[in-house]
């Protein structure tokens, strides 16, 4: 049994993504770009809290492990802020136990992608609302 094919994501999205992994963040950056997003980059948790402020994004993708403050810090103190309400975050992780869910929607991200990311669950998780 086949899934359904994966609505396209809306193009210009305003994604900030954070990722310490240079390689892993220039190849997902990359990718989002090819898909018509409009990318800023961080490669710790403080340097993600400033370029929030800065380019507003309408989603944010967050790696777990950062040095500095870690995803899950990350994501409870952009949620503290009016504009972290209004953005949709997306953990990255190498854990996809149920408990590693359970503790990234505890933190207030609204997905959860295993890494290596699947291209089509990230399209799925990029036109999904903030909330889900």
């Amino acid at each position: 049994m086949t899934s359904p094919p994966t609505p396209p994501t809306p193009p210009g999205r305003r994604i900030l993504l954070v990722e310490d992994s240079a390689d892993a963040r220039e190849a997902l950056q990359l990718l989002l770009e090819l898909d018509g997003h409009d990318v800023a980059v961080a490669a710790d948790g403080s340097e993600a809290l400033t370029r929030a402020v800065e380019v507003e994004p309408d989603v944010a993708l967050i790696d777990i492990g950062l040095p500095v403050l870690d995803g899950y810090e990350v994501a409870r103190r952009l949620r503290a802020t009016p504009l972290g309400s209004k953005m949709r975050l997306i953990a990255l992780t190498g854990y996809g136990q149920p408990e590693d869910r359970a503790r990234v929607m505890e933190a207030g991200f609204d997905g959860h992608l295993v890494k290596p990311v699947d291209p089509d669950a990230l399209s799925r998780e990029l036109i999904a609302p903030t909330g889900q």
